[in-house]
């Protein structure tokens, strides 16, 4: 069975923003009803998150099931993923040639650039088709596989989301890019 996962990654929030992007985010998040303010234990791999609030159903396609979990809220550098199996291929930034992740040497660099990443906040990789060098952050992942950020809101076992729903949130986060990353443990 499992538990499924949706984090809406902001792209955009920087090292020194995050803890306040992050924390804009819980407010509208409370102010909209989407989540109780009230700390509590309702997160997977956490001690302590946001229950669903009364108006959950309005950020969901279906409401015919009540989430079970709550919200996660992360600051600081984190390389998200969507948990199991791993990205078919990844997008040069540059020429927009999908890179086939299928081959063990396509994966090293990719590998290598996000340890990297997760250990400094930096890293490039250079593309196999165009041979130019792209910032990990830059490139797209198959099913959005991957975001590389510095805050992300983790909502545990709830249905899907609402693209409208999204639209605002992006709106909130100071209209900053965000992408959903979602995916199973």
């Amino acid at each position: 069975m499992g538990d499924y996962f949706q984090t809406v990654v902001d792209l955009d929030a920087t090292e020194s923003g995050a803890r306040a992007v992050a924390d804009a985010g819980l407010a509208w998040l409370v102010g909209e009803g989407i989540v109780a303010a009230e700390l509590t234990d309702c997160v997977l791999g956490a001690p302590l998150g946001h229950a669903p609030g009364p108006r959950w159903g309005e950020a969901v396609v279906e409401d015919g099931w009540k989430p079970s979990d709550g919200l996660k809220v992360i600051a600081g550098r984190t390389v998200f993923n969507a948990g199991q199996g791993e990205p078919w291929w990844a997008m040069c930034p540059h020429c927009a040639v999908p890179v086939d992740l299928s081959a063990d040497t396509a994966w090293e660099p990719f590998r290598d650039a996000i340890e990297t990443w997760d250990d400094t906040g930096r890293a490039a990789v250079a593309c196999s088709g165009c041979g130019r060098t792209g910032d990990l952050t830059a490139w797209a992942w198959s099913d959005n596989y991957f975001a590389f950020a510095w805050v992300g809101f983790e909502f545990w076992n709830w249905p899907e989301f609402r693209p409208d729903f999204l639209e605002r949130f992006a709106r909130a986060l100071e209209g900053h890019r965000t992408v959903l990353v979602g995916g199973k443990l």
